[in-house]
């Protein structure tokens, strides 16, 4: 028994050295990417793609480098889902279900600036990493207790190892992504406040969401109050950006 363990431990730090690389995850999003455009139906509405550049273009010059110098591939598609996205290596992806609750343009910009910081913040790479490692990890280890004590575990292992490992980091994630965008909008000019009035737009949308130990979000009540809590460091940076004459007129 302590020649099988040992020899899995050995195993299991083998497999803790492994990591997927950023070129690997931008090669993966551009071909998502594209897959997407050809097998979803594209906006056709002018309007609706230049106010979501407008606003998107406003934040990427805000952005540090290289991510200010990204060729940025930007994207509105026809879908209802009350949804957006930004990929690694420059590509953001709008919903059109998302003018049902981002009324302007300051709450429009709450969610871009939202999504272009898990970009910034390599959120995917490291999400890719943190899953390979959990499971590996967790699968190692049921072979141990499987062939000790003779029970079938994988499955329980796995969902013990998202539920305490993987969602909990996705959700801290999303809180960084929540500040961190916060930060980039009202740089750009936008004001910051409207994030707080976006996302109880968006618990109105979705008041049945599982509980938040169940998801890779913080609750709308967690992530409206945390919001809140940052403007008094938003607000100067969004004084600053109107001082200086960057004032964003993005219409829809």
């Amino acid at each position: 028994m302590n020649s099988f363990i040992c020899t899995c431990l050995a195993v299991l730090t083998f497999v803790l050295t492994g990591c997927v690389s950023s070129t690997q995850i931008e090669v993966e999003a551009k071909q998502q990417f594209e897959q997407m455009r050809a097998q979803m139906p594209v906006s056709g509405s002018l309007t609706d793609k230049a106010y979501v550049r407008c606003i998107s273009r406003a934040i990427i010059a805000q952005l540090e480098e290289p991510y200010a110098s990204y060729d940025w591939d930007i994207e509105v598609f026809e879908d209802e889902d009350v949804n957006a996205f930004a990929m690694p290596g420059g590509k953001i992806g709008v919903f059109s279900g998302i003018f049902k609750v981002a009324e302007n343009q300051d709450q429009l910009a709450s969610v871009i600036g939202h999504e272009i910081a898990h970009v910034t913040r390599d959120h995917s790479l490291k999400r890719a990493n943190r899953t390979m490692i959990t499971q590996n990890a967790a699968l190692i280890g049921s072979e141990i207790v499987d062939t000790t004590y003779g029970v079938e575990t994988t499955d329980i292992i796995l969902f013990g190892a998202q539920l305490g490992l993987l969602m909990p980091y996705s959700r801290g994630n999303e809180s960084e992504a929540d500040v961190v965008g916060l930060e980039y909008m009202a740089a750009a000019g936008f004001d910051p406040r409207a994030s707080v009035t976006l996302w109880a737009n968006m618990a109105k949308a979705n008041p049945a969401g599982p509980p938040e130990w169940l998801s890779t979000h913080p609750s709308g009540d967690t992530r409206i109050g945390d919001l809140a809590g940052e403007l008094r460091g938003a607000l100067p940076l969004y004084n600053e950006a109107q001082s200086a004459g960057r004032i964003p007129n993005c219409r829809r």
